[in-house]
């Protein structure tokens, strides 16, 4: 069997080390800290540049809920855009009405602009969020999506690896189901085994220390629980040993 295993990054210090542990796809974000975030065009354009591997860009404006306006949609369309100009494959996108249920026509004028650009889609997690999973399934791949990053609607993809297996069966096919959420080596076997899923997501996430000679001890950037001098990066070694463990099922 062939595994997919996608890293999401939010630096481009952090695109070698998922490849080089393993990657096959990129999902790159900014603030992975707050659940990830579009990037910005810099870091498309070198990171499309740069890679061996295909890159799926975030499309996702702001922190917190995934119910959107139309000008946060407007937003949304020019990421698209900018995603395609500097040559990404695809774009991560999920959009819910107030009501928890897929935002049909936002995401209907989304994924249209996607394919007309030749992008791939995955609907992110905000799936997990969805009120009927069943019908959210049926919507998305109405809406010609690749595939859906989801947790099984669960807090990680462990505990939701039974509904993992739910909704692959229902789909029968037609989309992937990629499993995302707290995925490590120690647990991918049991997630796989369980939902029969074929795609998994995680960050590897790590910090190094800052290569600064002269660091502040009083002026913060942001929250005082935030060490400014330890850099987010992916561990390859975390990569890896996941990937190990897909060669071996």
């Amino acid at each position: 069997m062939n595994y997919q295993l996608e890293v999401c990054i939010d630096n481009i210090e952090s695109l070698p080390l998922a490849i080089a542990g393993g990657a096959t796809r990129i999902e790159l974000c900014s603030s992975l800290a707050l659940g990830g975030l579009t990037p910005n065009a810099g870091l498309i354009k070198q990171a499309v540049q740069s890679s061996s591997i295909p890159i799926y860009v975030m499309i996702r404006p702001r922190q917190g809920d995934f119910l959107y306006d139309c000008d946060d949609v407007e937003i949304m369309a020019e990421d698209v855009r900018t995603a395609a100009k500097y040559g990404a494959q695809g774009i991560v996108l999920g959009l819910l009405d107030k009501d928890g249920n897929i935002d049909m026509p936002r995401s209907i004028r989304l994924v249209k602009l996607a394919h007309e650009l030749q992008l791939g889609v995955t609907f992110h997690r905000a799936f997990d969020q969805c009120k009927h999973p069943e019908q959210a399934l049926e919507d998305v791949i109405a809406l010609g999506c690749e595939r859906i990053l989801t947790s099984g609607l669960a807090s990680n993809a462990l505990d939701g690896s039974d509904m993992l297996a739910k909704l692959s069966a229902l789909a029968n096919g037609r989309i992937e189901l990629m499993a995302g959420a707290g995925v490590n080596a120690d647990n991918v076997a049991k997630i796989i085994a369980t939902s029969h899923v074929t795609e998994v997501h995680l960050s590897g996430k790590s910090t190094r220390k800052s290569k600064m000679h002269f660091i502040a001890d009083d002026a913060k950037m942001g929250r005082d629980d935030v060490d400014d001098f330890a850099i987010p990066v992916t561990s390859s070694d975390k990569i890896r040993a996941v990937a190990k463990v897909l060669n071996s099922l």
